[in-house]
């Protein structure tokens, strides 16, 4: 995969990426054209990003403009592409069919019952639990002050919703109707396995993965606080680990990397490694001290932990760690990446130092894990799945893996079942709209997170209130999806998505169309508030009368 991404990269901006389907089953080149000039052009204010806070995160009814623009520029000037969606000026209406493009994250779906049996029983639970601690530690720092509060919002917000996300995949895997429907899909598979040709494999294949998870069930916890850093938090902790093993891994040949690494993802890990975005130590030194605590607790007899602390307290080392690391100046970072492995192996900064003990340890436990859970877990999962494609076919879905999808729904109101803030059994339309904000806004005597700012209050007369806001559909989304367009059966933009509710949840282990539903933001109600709120009439023009094709 390394070899075929590097030799399809021949050109300048050009990314390459291998992208798994199936479990394997299938493999597709993608090639992406990069630009790297994307300037801000406008973004609402944050009250009306996420109007409605974390209470109203995975709920509806929504009345949020969570839209940013921006603008890509080549060569320092704009890009203007052949192709690109219009937008519609007359929006969707309810029972309009309707598209949508993304990257959806990950799903679970063909996933083995005893998969999903570890998802219940430890995977998830570990995750929610890391999750809320973390959030705790993020809120007992920010009430410390208002500056504390301002470096930790997003980390915060971050945190939250990965709660309620988690709460959410963790209630669809306690539903037995569901799980009851998994079943049966289980043994559909399996009994055609065992009378049509090619499924001879295939009941081997699910006994193998059986193995794979009872050593995954003894390695998890220290792979994922050694190795996936559970236990070592932070921006900084990352670089660190990076810059180590960036050192190591780039003597080596391209196909022998670990995949992070590979050439055609350097670009990638380069823009995040140089971020001239700040870094601020009294907040990374929060979170490498809770994530000691927390692996210190989950391996107190662990050899790692003990090297990490070397009789010290999770608060002391992480105070020491953070106080003694020089990584939050990005030209440190540039100059100790330039200088190769021989400064990796020089530097005394207490980060590198550290990942540097720590990652024979790490690579170890790494590549056992490979070994005797991904590996096997690929290799039959790619097995099962490749007879379900030939007996099925791409009528069943494959998994989402941050690559590119398509996606078709209805716009579709649904009634709700008591997992939402409506009441149980409350039809709820598809669409909301601009009275709906101010009325929601007031019942909560505009305070936050249901404050609407001054500019909404003094524009409220010139709306048209009755413009629809945000819509729902039965569009298959999944977290990652956040940003994708949504368009009619024109080709038309009608919308961009930015949440589901709390009940698509259960879509990352199977999709249903009854109560689950994309949250979109209208492309109506986003260019009333352009106009008559922010009054950007400019952009309302560019947006609905898109610029010349570039000559060539």
């Amino acid at each position: 995969m390394a070899g075929i991404e590097k030799d399809c990269a021949i050109a300048a901006g050009i990314r390459c990426d291998v992208v798994t389907l199936y479990s394997g089953a299938l493999y597709h080149l993608y090639r992406f054209k990069k630009y790297t000039d994307v300037r801000l052009v406008f973004t609402p204010e944050f009250q009306m990003a996420f109007f409605g806070g974390d209470p109203d995160n995975f709920e509806f009814p929504r009345y949020d403009l969570d839209v940013a623009f921006f603008r890509v520029y080549e060569n320092g000037q704009p890009v203007h592409p052949e192709h690109y969606l219009k937008w519609s000026h007359d929006g969707a209406k309810e029972g309009d069919l309707v598209f949508s493009a993304g990257n959806p994250g990950s799903t679970a779906r063909l996933n083995t019952m005893n998969q999903l049996g570890f998802l219940k029983d430890v995977q998830v639970p570990f995750l929610l639990r890391d999750y809320q601690r973390r959030l705790s530690a993020h809120q007992k720092f920010a009430a410390q002050s208002p500056e504390n509060s301002r470096i930790a919002q997003r980390n915060i917000f971050g945190l939250a919703n990965n709660v309620k996300r988690y709460q959410g995949y963790l209630a669809a895997l306690q539903d037995s109707n569901l799980m009851h429907k998994k079943i049966g899909e289980e043994r559909r598979v399996l009994i055609m396995s065992r009378r049509g040709p090619g499924g001879a494999p295939v009941f081997s294949s699910f006994i193998q993965i059986d193995h794979a998870l009872v050593t995954e069930r003894q390695l998890f916890v220290p792979y994922n606080f050694i190795e996936k850093r559970f236990g070592l938090r932070g921006e900084l902790a990352t670089f660190a680990r990076h810059l180590v093993r960036l050192a190591e891994e780039k003597q080596k040949p391209n196909g022998e990397r670990l995949r992070e690494y590979r050439e055609s993802a350097l670009a990638s890990l380069e823009d995040e490694l140089f971020s001239s975005a700040p870094v601020y130590k009294s907040l990374e030194e929060v979170q490498l001290a809770d994530s000691l605590a927390a692996m210190q607790a989950a391996l107190p007899d662990d050899a790692v932990i003990k090297q990490i602390l070397a009789g010290r307290s999770p608060e002391a080392a992480a105070e020491q760690l953070i106080a003694g690391t020089k990584l939050d100046d990005v030209a440190f970072r540039r100059q100790l990446y330039a200088d190769g492995p021989a400064a990796i192996i020089a530097s005394n900064d207490s980060l590198i130092a550290l990942m540097r003990d720590l990652d024979p340890e790490a690579r170890a436990i790494r590549k056992r894990f490979d070994d005797e859970v991904d590996a096997v877990i690929a290799r039959n999962a790619a097995i099962i799945n490749r007879f379900r494609y030939q007996r099925f076919g791409a009528s069943t879905p494959p998994d989402a893996t941050f690559s590119l999808r398509l996606s078709y729904g209805t716009v579709k109101g649904y009634i709700e079942d008591g997992r939402g803030i409506a009441p149980k059994s409350a039809k709820l339309p598809a669409f909301t709209d601009f009275a709906g904000a101010f009325a929601h806004s007031a019942d909560h005597s505009n305070q936050p997170p249901y404050d609407i700012p001054s500019t909404w209050q003094r524009a409220k007369s010139h709306l048209k209130l009755s413009t629809p806001l945000d819509f729902v559909s039965t569009l298959d989304i999944i977290g990652g999806s956040s940003g994708s367009p949504v368009v009619n059966k024109e080709g038309e933009f009608v919308g961009i998505v930015f949440d589901s509710n709390m009940q698509s949840l259960a879509w990352n282990y199977e999709y249903e169309d009854q109560i689950g539903r994309a949250i979109s933001v209208d492309a109506r109600g986003i260019l009333e508030a352009l106009e008559k709120i922010y009054r950007a009439k400019a952009l309302v023009k560019e947006l609905t009368r898109p610029p010349q094709k570039a000559k060539k």
